[in-house]
């Protein structure tokens, strides 16, 4: 297992300076949330690494290996090592649940129809969802669902999983479900979750680390505590929820 590191990332588009020198690294196993206002650059810095966007200067770094100026099939076997869940759960309506988890096993592992299957009723297992394998997407709520674009992501057995937001829309069961879920993955199966969030009870419940980003900038690296007891005002505005403070709106 290795390490993630973005280096003086900076991102505009037209007029707009998204990330105006973020630096950050993640660790081996951890459960690191990038936090911050929507619009604060967390889901754009992330596409950087898996080579959705690429940055206008500064360097990202997967290992040691500068991963910044690959072409587009030199990211292949980054993006299967660092799969990405999307805040839409995005499964094929019309395939089952364990068709939907077997599609990128048949598309990318060369096995059987049959291997393939079994290999996804695994993944489905994993995340509590193999007894309703042969079920459709539309039978469930939105945190079933997101269950099992886990468990799709899961399939390539990546090193990291990027979640970008992955608590928003779906109801405090279903979002203490998807959390309990990441932090198993983490401490059982090994793997190093980036979670892209604004969810206080997520961000205080399950994290290792966390890095705020405002206006494009890191404003705290550190851990729950770190946070808790910062006397940043930008920071605690946040974690408060205060309508009133130095941040924008």
């Amino acid at each position: 297992m290795g390490t993630i590191e973005f280096k003086g990332i900076y991102k505009s588009f037209g007029d707009n300076h998204v990330l105006r020198g973020v630096d950050l690294q993640v660790d081996s196993g951890e459960v690191f949330f990038i936090i911050g206002q929507s619009g604060a650059g967390k889901s754009v810095l992330v596409k950087h690494l898996i080579g959705l966007l690429r940055p206008d200067r500064g360097r990202i770094f997967l290992d040691g290996q500068d991963v910044t100026d690959l072409r587009e099939k030199e990211f292949y076997p980054i993006r299967k090592r660092c799969a990405m869940v999307f805040q839409n759960s995005t499964l094929f309506d019309s395939m089952t649940l364990l068709e939907n988890v077997a599609l990128p096993i048949r598309k990318h592992m060369g096995v059987t129809e049959e291997q393939a299957r079994e290999m996804a009723g695994e993944k489905l297992r994993l995340v509590g969802m193999q007894r309703y394998s042969d079920r459709f997407p539309a039978d469930f709520g939105d945190g079933m669902r997101k269950k099992v674009a886990i468990a799709r992501a899961l399939t390539l057995d990546p090193e990291f999983v990027i979640f970008d937001e992955p608590t928003t829309g779906i109801d405090p069961i279903s979002a203490a479900m998807v959390d309990k879920l990441i932090r198993h993955l983490s401490d059982h199966v090994g793997v190093t979750s980036i979670v892209i969030s604004h969810d206080l009870r997520s961000i205080f419940g399950i994290a290792d680390r966390i890095a705020m980003l405002y206006q494009g900038k890191l404003v705290l690296d550190g851990t729950q505590q770190d946070f808790k007891h910062s006397d940043n005002p930008i920071v605690q505005q946040f974690i408060k929820g205060l309508p009133e403070g130095p941040m924008e709106v």
